[in-house]
């Protein structure tokens, strides 16, 4: 069989076997026959069935193709509006048809968001309109979006269906909205407009009765004509093909559990679905692997006419779909989702890709039924990375008889019982043009409602497709089931007694916009001690080292210029990696994440991730600042408020960097803790930091071990806030960690200095961002906890016997120098200008520097081990041992 683009074998029209039987004509546009062929239908109120070309529902096509066919759509609606107007346009897709196509269209607008109706329902989604379609196998559409703010705006409603061929559908539409949610003007999009002259004009009354503009914007147009009795023609046809069928030892069509039709001679026999005996096989970790299904080699013989098809093997895919991103626009698709798409389609690809076989030819990427863009996507991606040829097209509810001659839009057609607990219960459902497609490989891309019994049952969708490709790979969407908008009432006296943030001017020097502190102001109390005071205490168990507070260390001249030295030149590589942690962050955790710095080190990182976004995507994003003390856990009065004012899912916490990970631990421990003791659940513990040098975590900007100039200062380059205290005598069951607002050191202030330094360079360093966050997500993150393991070998090697006197990285070891008893500095051979504020702050305490050949780190910082002041000479620098 030819599954040719838009005609049969020889040019012949995919239209001309209807045309021939019937006497149906089509007339209009020289490209009209290009884009639609012909079949025939089992519906009671029409024969015939225009069958598009360029849909991608029912004739696997080019997935560039079918998109760009709804982009150059999209482009002249945006046209036809204005910028103005398109800004305020809403696009709504008809199910099933049309719901790639609308989201399509709204990809050619620029930044529509899209909503198409369903036919499914729900549960908990109210509904906020319907309508019908009265020539369809399946009538009623509801439509359910979870901002019922998508159609009560003024601007235009642009409605997107694959033809537009009397005009009943969108009247019903428009009249059901109108009543509801009236505008001014509404845009009505087709791939064909095949309308009489009579239904045009219906149109146009129509618009005048409810005094609003319509237009109608389609690829091309023209009439079908149909005989005198072609209706009872056409049925009268389906049954005698359908009888032939059956008589000749076909399942006829209307089987439930028949996996291909196809009409008339030569007849290839039903498959017989494949053994449930065999392994489906998943390609990454924690993949299910629910369904069963044979893997056999392909049968040597070549009578295709009576033998059994080659049985294909079923490999699970996990694609790693982003967190919250809608699978579709069954409850809207808002331009930020598209731009989460975006970015995360690359790695998810990547992942389809390594599936496919190297040596395949031909792939289909098979979407299903609504969830048709998604896998549209995916199809288009995919045909940028892999040699085969790639096609897309979808399985769909209605029911066309199936003819294998080159004159006919459907030469094939697999049957197979529903999988998704239809609301109106269970039925057939049909893949066409897929059997005898020639494909090396099919992707299935199904919804995770989908994702049933039914769907691996021995004659369900996957063993069907495996009786006709050597290779069936499923990726499973996760349904997105929009929740009642959050709620921030308190059911808890004590979250409700809580304090607002803090904010600057009155505690920091940020602008009070960029960072709020859930923190108590403990300016007044003196917390400062002596550093060697503090580390004998420290280390004898006397004291933790968040009851009190270093002496802030005030830079010399020489140091300061070193920093503003150090901030010019790697402005820019600061730029790029606040933009990859931030675009990570938004395509993997939460489209508008709240920012949740775990003070003092990530707050700066915080603010300019903040920044990066409004920046990049015009969001504002909120942003707040937390104390986190090793040993102790973050601090649970801070969860409680954040979970009473934001949904826990969307809160991101930030870092500047990892060393050897302890914090990355310490918080993943505190969260766990947490829920056990009756807090809000749904935190995610994994840090966002602009440096991973330890590999800890899964979302960073580098993992280059290199001078965050952030970290050479303390207060002053950190909103002047000191770092977190933790005293029983000062901070109460019920109230937030301490800090301090030195406000005395004003004068030597860069924290604001050093945003815009970083800032400055987000337009220069855009593109390269886009193309290393694609390369990161489709990369192995894995983290391998590489720097723990160098920190044990560290701490034994040289006689200290406790991790947490090892402080590896560039910024733990500017901390020991300013905030600890040093003992000795590790620098890896040849550390270049990273280096040189560590070298004059060790020179300036009369720390050594010691070279090592084979240092994973830049270097590493190693506290005095078992220090009593008697390690210090008379000038208090350290002694070396």
């Amino acid at each position: 069989m030819n599954n040719a683009v838009n005609n049969g074998d020889d040019g012949i029209w995919s239209g001309t076997w209807v045309a021939e039987r019937l006497g149906v004509e089509i007339v209009g546009d020289d490209t009209l026959t290009d884009l639609v062929g012909l079949a025939l239908r089992r519906n009671p109120k029409r024969a015939h069935l225009l069958v598009s070309n360029v849909l991608g529902k029912h004739v696997p096509q080019s997935p560039s193709v079918v998109h760009g066919q709804g982009v150059a759509l999209g482009r002249r609606v945006r046209e036809l509006l204005g910028a103005e107007e398109a800004a305020e346009a809403v696009v709504l897709g008809y199910a099933e048809t049309a719901t790639g196509l609308g989201h399509s269209v709204a990809d050619g607008l620029g930044a529509a968001p899209c909503l198409h109706s369903t036919r499914r329902p729900v549960a908990g989604v109210a509904q906020a309109g319907g309508f019908e379609e009265s020539h369809s196998h399946a009538t009623s559409h509801l439509l359910l979006p979870e901002d019922p703010a998508l159609l009560v705006g003024s601007g235009p409603l642009v409605l997107v269906d694959d033809e537009f061929s009397t005009g009943n559908t969108v009247l019903n539409t428009v009249r059901a909205l109108h009543e509801r949610y009236p505008r001014g003007r509404y845009v009505v999009v087709a791939l064909v407009d095949m309308r009489s002259a009579a239904d045009a004009g219906r149109l146009e009354e129509f618009a005048r009765e409810i005094g609003a503009r319509v237009d109608l914007v389609t690829a091309a147009s023209g009439t079908v004509l149909l005989p005198e009795g072609v209706l009872e023609k056409g049925q009268e046809l389906v049954a005698r093909y359908e009888a032939e069928a059956a008589a000749s030892g076909d399942r006829p069509s209307a089987a439930p559990s028949g996996p291909v039709a196809q009409f008339p001679a030569p007849l290839q026999d039903a498959a017989p679905a494949p053994s449930p005996e065999g392994d489906v096989r998943a390609v990454s970790p924690g993949a299910r692997g629910t369904a069963r299904h044979a893997a056999t080699d392909p049968h040597p013989d070549d009578d295709r006419a009576r033998r059994t098809p080659p049985r294909g093997q079923v490999t699970r895919v996990d694609l790693h779909w982003p967190r919250g991103l809608p699978d579709g626009g069954r409850h809207g698709f808002t331009p930020r989702h598209r731009a989460r798409l975006e970015t995360a389609l690359p790695a998810m690809t990547a992942r389809l890709a390594e599936a496919v076989p190297e040596d395949a030819r031909r792939v289909l990427v098979l979407g299903f039924e609504e969830l048709m863009y998604a896998p549209l996507r995916l199809a288009r991606e995919l045909e940028q990375v892999v040699a085969a040829e790639v096609r897309y097209s979808t399985t769909t509810r209605s029911p066309v008889l199936a003819v294998d001659d080159p004159g006919y839009a459907i030469r094939s057609r697999i049957v197979f019982p529903a999988h998704d607990d239809p609301a109106d219960g269970p039925g057939e459902r049909y893949a066409y043009n897929v059997a005898g497609g020639g494909f090396d490989a099919v992707v299935a891309v199904v919804d995770s409602v989908a994702d049933t019994p039914e769907l691996h049952a021995p004659d369900g969708l996957l063993a069907q497709l495996a009786a006709h490709t050597p290779h069936v790979v499923l990726a499973v969407v996760p349904s997105y089931v929009p929740e009642p908008l959050y709620a921030a009432a308190l059911s808890e006296e004590r979250p409700a007694m809580l304090p607002e943030p803090l904010r600057g001017p009155a505690f920091s020097s940020y602008p009070p916009d960029e960072v709020g502190w859930l923190l108590q102001d403990l300016s007044d109390v003196t917390l400062e001690a002596p550093t060697e005071e503090r580390e004998e205490a420290i280390q004898s168990g006397g004291a933790h080292y968040a009851e009190s507070l270093p002496v802030e260390y005030q830079p010399s001249e020489q140091y300061q210029e070193l920093f503003h030295a150090a901030l010019e030149t790697s402005a820019a590589r600061l730029a790029q990696a606040v933009g990859v942690v931030t675009e990570t962050v938004i395509a993997e955790r939460s489209p508008r994440p709240v920012l949740v710095s775990l003070a003092r080190a990530g707050t700066p990182v915080g603010v300019l991730m903040r920044r990066w976004a409004q920046f990049r995507h015009g969001l504002d994003l909120p942003h707040y600042a937390v104390s986190i003390v090793r040993g102790r856990g973050i601090d649970a009065n801070a969860l409680r408020w954040l979970a009473a004012h934001h949904d826990p899912r969307d809160v991101v916490f930030v870092d500047g960097w990892t060393g050897k990970g302890a914090i990355t631990r310490e918080l993943a421990s505190a969260i766990e803790e947490f829920e056990a003791g009756g807090g809000a659940t749904g935190f995610d513990a994994e840090i966002a930091v602009l440096a991973d040098p330890g590999s800890c975590v899964r979302t960073y900007g580098t993992r280059d071990d290199f001078l965050i100039p952030s970290a050479c200062l303390n207060s002053t380059v950190s909103g002047l806030i000191s770092r977190t205290v933790l005293r029983a005598d000062l901070v109460g069951p019920d109230d937030f960690h301490g800090a301090k607002f030195y406000r005395e050191l004003a004068g030597t202030d860069v924290s604001v200095a050093f945003l815009d330094a970083v800032a400055a360079r987000f337009p220069e360093v855009a593109d390269a961002v886009g193309g290393a966050v694609k390369e990161l997500l489709a990369s192995d993150r894995t983290p391998s906890w590489e720097g723990w393991a160098a920190v044990e070998r560290i701490s034994e090697e040289y006689g200290i016997h406790d991790v947490n006197l090892v402080k590896p990285g560039v910024g733990e070891t500017t901390r020991v120098l300013l905030r600890r008893v040093p003992w000795k500095i590790l620098a890896r051979a040849g550390a270049g200008a990273d280096l040189d504020h560590v070298r004059l702050l060790a020179g300036q305490r009369g720390v050594p520097v010691e070279e090592v050949d084979d240092l994973p780190y830049t270097c590493v910082g190693l506290i005095h081990p078992k220090f009593t002041r008697g390690a210090t000479g008379a000038d208090g620098k350290a002694v070396t041992v």
